[in-house]
């Protein structure tokens, strides 16, 4: 071996120990790379805004914060990653921090390609098709019981909490407990503020202003006793399933084998990809059609496809390789996108009053404390039922994205849709039915 050579080598072997030195999934140096990169756009004062640009920025946002949320004393064990990657971008674009090209170019590209719905038809499909078919249908007919029994519980004890702190019930019932429960922002406070300034006589956006900071603060809220749950699971753990709702499920899928077995080949990969595309488009026609919202008929149609094995072995086990990517590689990017596009730290302050504070945790709590106990007594896992009914006082989907991650259960994200659409659906509806014959 030369001289050069020798020396080299150290080199060498340094770099790929280096390599292999990871922030998320990113490799430091590359980390380094991409933050020079886009520094070196922003010094210009413009950051372009194609795929390839904004998948570094997000990438490299999402897992810093993760990584950051992942090494906090105490934090670290509820849900300190998910937390972070979702929270202190919101915190950074209120105060000003990141740059203002960067937080047009998120919040342009977040709202423009609605990739939300890609990652939670990449998990919903995935995970349905990953599981155990034979339990699948009890599954989804017992977990209402617990968000039924728990929203009911929810409301008469957070609008006691309410009234008995000077909030007044009609105030609290209207303003502060319903709208946790009514699925989120573009599908329950939404919604519920115009039908309140319908029936009420009011302005839609001050009704609007008063019902989003319960949804947000509810949200985190249920995020950071899902991560709670996650650790109380790992020091009992025949209070959970580790993902799986009820006693007996296991997964489908069996791991992929490269040499003999069943090999799982990039086209039949392409090809779930596709197929669960198809499903959610489908879901859109329904939801043009019906107003039925569109990931709930994604959902009923992957576990019809499931139930009557429609689809082929291989392209069920390549949905639930597609369903590991998105949950390994995208989830923290998407979080940040959130953050910084759809969180507003403003409105999330406004919660801090600790009247509202005391009412928004009681209700939470209680939505969730029940779904425990209902789902004990049901013979499903609490833990993961907790988990589910959690969900119903989330941000709508991507508070059931950070609730699930926060937890480590991404793969009950059909359970935590049925939870966030259904329930809300149901929510907004009984309440404005109701306060239109009472007014």
């Amino acid at each position: 071996m030369s001289v050069d050579e020798e020396t080299s080598e150290p080199v060498r072997t340094g770099w790929r120990r280096l390599m292999e030195v990871r922030i998320g999934i990113l490799p430091l140096p590359v980390v380094v790379a991409l933050l020079a990169i886009i520094g070196y756009f922003l010094r210009r004062g413009k950051l372009p805004t194609e795929v390839s640009m904004m998948i570094a920025v997000l990438a490299v946002g999402g897992f810093l914060c993760a990584e950051a949320g992942k090494r906090l004393p105490l934090l670290r064990n509820i849900g300190g990653a998910a937390i972070c990657a979702t929270f202190v971008p919101s915190a950074l674009v209120y105060y000003k921090v990141l740059p203002r090209p960067l937080v047009a170019a998120v919040t342009d590209f977040t709202k423009s390609t609605q990739f939300l719905y890609l990652f939670i038809t990449a998990v919903i499909v995935g995970s349905v098709l990953g599981m155990d078919r034979d339990v699948l249908i009890r599954g989804f007919l017992k977990i209402f019981a617990p968000l039924a029994i728990g929203s009911i519980a929810a409301l008469v004890v957070g609008t006691a909490t309410g009234a008995a702190l000077g909030l007044g019930a009609r105030h609290t019932a209207l303003f502060i407990t319903i709208p946790i429960m009514a699925g989120g922002v573009g599908e329950g406070a939404l919604p519920l503020s115009m039908g309140y300034a319908d029936i009420l006589h009011g302005n839609q956006g001050e009704m609007f202003a008063q019902v989003l900071p319960p949804v947000m603060f509810g949200s985190l809220t249920a995020i950071l006793i899902a991560g709670l749950l996650n650790m109380l699971g790992k020091r009992y753990p025949r209070l959970t399933g580790e993902g799986r709702l009820q006693p007996g499920e296991h997964e489908d899928m069996t791991p992929v084998q490269h040499n003999g077995g069943t090999l799982i080949d990039v086209e039949h990969i392409a090809a779930a990809g596709m197929f669960s595309i198809t499903l959610y488009l489908a879901g859109l026609v329904g939801y043009d059609a019906f107003g039925f919202p569109a990931p709930v008929t994604m959902l009923l149609l992957a576990v019809i496809a499931k139930l009557t094995s429609a689809v082929p072995q291989k392209m069920q086990e390549s949905a639930y390789i597609v369903y590991n990517f998105f949950r390994v590689a995208v989830t923290y990017p998407l979080l940040f996108a959130i953050g910084v596009a759809l969180t507003p730290w403003g409105k999330l302050m406004e919660a801090l009053h600790w009247k509202n504070l005391i009412t928004i945790v009681v209700t939470v709590s209680t939505l969730i404390v029940t779904g425990w106990f209902i789902g004990r007594w049901l013979k499903l896992y609490p833990i993961e039922t907790a988990i589910v009914t959690a969900c119903h006082s989330g941000q709508g989907g991507t508070g059931d994205v950070a609730i699930l991650t926060a937890a480590n259960r991404m793969q009950l994200m059909p359970f935590a849709q049925i939870a966030t659409r259904i329930g809300g659906a149901i929510t907004v509806t009984l309440t404005l039915l109701l306060l239109r014959a009472l007014h």
